[in-house]
Formats: structure tokens, C-alpha cells, sequence
């Protein structure tokens, strides 16, 4: 058997047979996960704790009041439609995170949200920072590599593992892919 580097690219099919790659940040060693099916590109990169803490505290929360946040399970999520036959509509409550076998919601922003207010001394802008780094609740793209980028939070335990099945449509016509072995960050 060949030894293969971090680097490591693992396919997997996903519900709608397209390819799933898996590979791992040498620098970092956060794990990405992507697919591109029917057109449309997604993508789930852990973010760990410490880079989220940083990221926070340089937007006015201190470590205390962001540790709720930081210590759930963050990816940096990246939606692109490069050529799929229409705009890509998405609403993120039709997304489902599958662990342990069982269907998971995603935690609404307006949820976090409510958990940080409720520390005392954040800022309105503070809270503006966090709602405009976070993954859109609904988006539409136009073909041709329309895209954008932005944090989804799982309330998950550390190293937990799940499927996230994605639920977009283009023109009325409904389309589902699914990431595979998605594992929190430690």
C-alpha cells in the first residue's frame, strides 16, 4: 500500500452520485469537505476553536462571552453555483445534519444570538459582527460562480461525527447532495 501525505484526497459518492473529496490543511490540520454536483460547488472547513476565539475577540467579544460559540462544532461553509442550469435557491432549515443515525436541525443564528445576549456586557456591535459572519438562513445564486462564504454552527460535542444533507432548488426543480464523515473539530 502507497503512503499518502496529509494531503490525502478520499472520494466518497454523496445521494446524488457525485464525488465528495476529503482532504486536511497541512498548516492547520483542519479538515475540508467538498462536493460539486449538479453545478454546484459546497464546501464544510473545520474551524477550531482557538481560530474562532481569535476571530471573535477581534470583533469585540471577549474570550468569556464567545466561549459558548467557539467551542461548538464551527465549519466555514462555502456555496457556489458555477453552472448549474438556473439561479440556486437555498432555505437552511430544509438542511439536515445526520449523527448518530438520528435527524438533526441546524441551529438558527437568531438561536446563538439569544445565547450570547444573554452575557452580560456585549455590544450591538459585537452582534452585528457575529450575524454577518455567519452562513446566510437563505440565499439565491446566479450561475455562472455567484457565491459567498460564512460560519455554520452545530451544537455537537467535540470530535462528533455526521452527514449533512443539503436541500437546494433551481427553477422549481428540487436537488439534494450529501456530505459524509464530517467530524467536529477537537
Amino acid at each position: 500500500m502507497v503512503l499518502l501525505s496529509l494531503g490525502l484526497l478520499v472520494y466518497f459518492m454523496t445521494s446524488v452520485h457525485a464525488a465528495q473529496l476529503q482532504r486536511v490543511t497541512e498548516r492547520t490540520g483542519a479538515s475540508l469537505w467538498e462536493t460539486t454536483t449538479q453545478g454546484v460547488y459546497f464546501s464544510l472547513t473545520q474551524l477550531l476553536p482557538e481560530q474562532v476565539r481569535a476571530f471573535y475577540v477581534n470583533r469585540g467579544f471577549t474570550l468569556k462571552q464567545i466561549e459558548p460559540y467557539a467551542s461548538a462544532c464551527v465549519f466555514m461553509a462555502v456555496l457556489r453555483n458555477d453552472t448549474a442550469p438556473g439561479t440556486v435557491h437555498f432555505v437552511q432549515n430544509r438542511w439536515t445534519v445526520l449523527a448518530s443515525g438520528q435527524p438533526l436541525a441546524l441551529m438558527p443564528v437568531e438561536t446563538w444570538v439569544t445565547r450570547l445576549q444573554n452575557s452580560e456586557g456585549i455590544t450591538p456591535a459585537a452582534l452585528i459582527a457575529f450575524r454577518w459572519a455567519q452562513f446566510p438562513q437563505e440565499q439565491r445564486y446566479a450561475p455562472g460562480g455567484d457565491w459567498n462564504q460564512g460560519m455554520l454552527a452545530l451544537d455537537l460535542p467535540p470530535a462528533s461525527q455526521f452527514d449533512l444533507q443539503l436541500r437546494w432548488e433551481v427553477a422549481g426543480k428540487d436537488y439534494v447532495a450529501t456530505l459524509r464523515g464530517i467530524t467536529c473539530a477537537n
